[in-house]
């Protein structure tokens, strides 16, 4: 019955994702096109709330889920809905920097917050006063980073199909409920991804936003259930952690307004050398499904086993981020501005 409940939902929300993606692309609202400027990576206007579509997708498959008798995380699915919402506005009117994390704090606060309330930690080995803030501060910033890598076509997609795959691959026989929502998600991404692979649309804050919020509250709700450790979602989606978290440090290094859009991130970087944009997400995959697997295989190792497998793999992510940096100094020697 589990077979069923995940394979009716990714069936379900790529259907409804990819139905509903053609819609928006074919409408082609004016107000909703992303205009290209210095920091963008495409020359073209382009649809930018993709993410609507992803997001209605996941609540289609969740009322389905109830309908066959399943439980389902309404709370995720909601705080997610609502992320979605406030970004569409910020989408549409540009909302202040200020007024955008307040509403990924809020969902954060209220995430952790029932968590906490319901005894959901009572599998962790932290204390509340640890993992509490730990959690709220995770769930801010993957909100954030989900939105910072969604620069490039076919990339954060992508990767979503691998990483929420590989979370429901983890937690279908203990979390059958996690499990749904995760495959739900990998595919409503996957029925964006077939018109986000050639830049036909953009996730958008709408859909990276809530995205990147997901990543984080299953994660968090599979090492709160004992579905998996604290490795494994870190792990999962590391290729996105490290590159947002290493581009982050650096600009606060140099004095910069780290809440302004820009095109430093590593992935920016190897576009404008001129490697495709298919090129650049194929070798995302590479990087994702070699984490994802590299996570599959914690269970295998005890604690510290665990740690040092993480901490290679994170290591071995480097290596081409240092490629990267070389290459990119030899580019702007050749190319000043």
């Amino acid at each position: 019955m589990r077979a069923e409940l995940l394979l009716t939902s990714f069936l379900l929300a790529a259907g409804v994702s990819a139905g509903l993606t053609c819609w928006i692309v074919k409408a082609n609202w004016q107000w909703a096109l992303d205009l290209p400027n210095e920091r963008s990576l495409h020359a073209n206007p382009v649809p930018r709330i993709g993410g609507l579509g992803l997001i209605v997708a996941i609540i289609a498959a969740g009322a389905a889920a109830q309908w066959m008798g399943y439980r389902w995380l309404w709370l995720d699915t909601a705080l997610a809905g609502g992320l979605c919402a406030a970004s569409l506005i910020d989408d549409k009117r540009s909302l202040p920097v200020s007024l955008r994390l307040l509403t990924h704090a809020g969902a954060a606060a209220l995430c952790v917050g029932i968590a906490w309330m319901t005894g959901s930690g009572g599998n962790v080995y932290l204390p509340p006063w640890l993992w509490v803030p730990l959690a709220f501060l995770t769930l801010v910033a993957m909100s954030n980073f989900y939105n910072f890598m969604d620069g490039a076509n076919g990339m954060a997609a992508g990767m979503a199909v691998i990483g929420f795959g590989t979370f429901a691959l983890a937690s279908s026989a203990t979390q059958p409920a996690l499990a749904a929502l995760a495959m739900a998600l990998a595919g409503a991404a996957l029925g964006f991804l077939v018109f986000n692979w050639q830049g036909r649309i953009f996730l958008g804050d709408c859909g990276s936003v809530p995205v990147g919020f997901l990543a984080a509250s299953l994660g968090l709700s599979g090492w709160l259930s004992g579905a998996w450790t604290l490795w494994f979602p870190a792990l999962v989606f590391a290729p996105f952690i490290t590159d947002a978290t290493v581009t982050l440090l650096k600009r606060l290094l140099r004095g910069e307004r780290v809440w302004q859009a820009h095109r430093e991130h590593y992935y920016q970087r190897v576009v404008r050398m001129g490697v495709s944009h298919a090129r650049l997400a194929q070798g995302e995959y590479s990087l994702m499904a070699l984490c994802a697997a590299a996570a599959l295989g914690l269970p295998e190792f005890g604690a510290r086993g665990q740690a040092l497998v993480f901490a290679t793999m994170v290591l071995l992510l480097f290596i081409p981020m240092l490629l990267i940096d070389a290459r990119w100094r030899r580019y702007v020697r050749q190319h000043p501005a």
